[in-house]
């Protein structure tokens, strides 16, 4: 028996596109939304990570598309039908919570059967079901445990079985690995895209940890005090943000204020060469990622001279800290430089980003 079966309960187990319209949630007496007007599509059977700092709504979004939560306007979708005013027993939704929320005096095998038993399913339905969720888990050895005999990992993966043992057509996932250490939370990230791939609910997922969106996303929303920055495929965002907050948040990116000024460049009152003159007394906010800086100049892009400040190991490559008069930026390269050091820098020109006095992303300086 497979978990992806019509349960008899919510009569769902198709994934679902879901999308919110204008959707705004503010608490009574709160001076300012926790988010206004919010517009997202999330496609069917897809990974849709929503992503931001702590406190931008994206949690509170979360409890709205589950139900736990009800927005103050706007509408949320399920496929074609509107679930805003839907208990969350009804709108065929399943969720893994950032704390695992288990019961401790249950098995394995009980904690995730809970949910099955709460829907009236018999007694064989509800074996076949909880094996075929723990298997697909890997937790299949463990199901005679209780929780505390169990590790970080472990305990997350109950979670996540018991999330999918009804065959949701829409998973909700808010920041479900947070607690796991590095190398654990790596590896189930790794194993949490197999089994979305093999269960194929269209799945949300919570995070502030951009590396995690990143790796996960089929489509990235990335939130910031209540609004929407940018969203799409990860890819685009990364390699095209929209603005300078996009590009320091997804990444890090290198940011500084130029000022060109009878032709030319500068940073501060370091002068800089760019690839090409953006007129006189202009003013922008100049980007690049670490990754994009080289020693030797390969063509028509930035120059720059920097003086190393320290340098750290990362295993094959090294992550140099370096200051250009007050501004102080990053580079990751293969080289070992010594503190002290004054070195020269080039970044070619179609690694260069270019963003307003505003932050906003500019496709062409001149």
């Amino acid at each position: 028996m497979t978990i992806a079966m019509t349960s008899g309960a919510t009569g769902v187990s198709a994934p679902q596109a879901v999308s919110v319209h204008g959707l705004t949630k503010l608490w009574p007496g709160a001076q300012r939304p926790v988010f206004d007007r919010l517009d997202v599509n999330c496609p069917a059977g897809g990974v849709t990570v929503i992503v931001g700092p702590s406190g931008c709504g994206k949690t509170t979004l979360l409890r709205c598309l589950c139900g736990l939560e009800t927005p103050t306007s706007g509408a949320i979708l399920f496929g074609e039908r509107d679930v805003t005013q839907v208990d969350p027993q009804r709108r065929g939704v399943a969720m893994v919570f950032q704390n695992y929320a288990l019961y401790p005096a249950k098995t394995v095998f009980e904690n995730i059967a809970f949910p099955l038993r709460m829907a009236g399913l018999g007694k064989p339905e509800i074996d076949g079901r909880v094996r075929a969720a723990a298997q697909l888990a890997r937790i299949d050895t463990l199901l005679e445990r209780l929780p505390a005999q169990l590790s970080g990992g472990q305990r997350q993966r109950v979670g996540i079985a018991r999330a999918i043992v009804r065959g949701p057509g829409v998973l909700l996932m808010d920041e479900p690995l947070s607690n796991l250490d590095t190398k654990l939370r790596i590896e189930m990230r790794a194993e949490l895209a197999s089994l979305q791939r093999e269960i194929g609910a269209t799945t949300v997922y919570v995070t502030h940890d951009q590396t995690e969106a990143l790796a996960l996303a089929d489509h990235l929303v990335v939130m910031r005090d209540g609004y929407i920055e940018q969203q799409g495929r990860p890819e685009t965002i990364f390699s095209q943000p929209a603005n300078s907050f996009v590009a320091d948040f997804l990444g890090s990116m290198n940011l500084a204020p130029v000022e060109i000024e009878n032709g030319i460049s500068k940073i501060g009152d370091t002068s800089i060469q760019l690839p090409t003159s953006a007129g006189p007394s202009r003013t922008f906010i100049l980007g690049f990622r670490s990754e994009d800086v080289r020693l030797a100049p390969e063509g028509e892009g930035l120059r720059l001279t920097a003086l190393v400040r320290r340098s750290e190991l990362m295993g094959v490559e090294r992550l140099i800290h370096l200051e250009c008069g007050d501004w102080r930026f990053r580079a990751r390269l293969s080289e070992a430089l010594e503190p002290g050091a004054s070195v020269d820098l080039f970044v070619a020109a179609e690694r260069l980003h270019y963003f307003d006095a505003n932050g906003h992303r500019m496709e062409n300086r001149t």
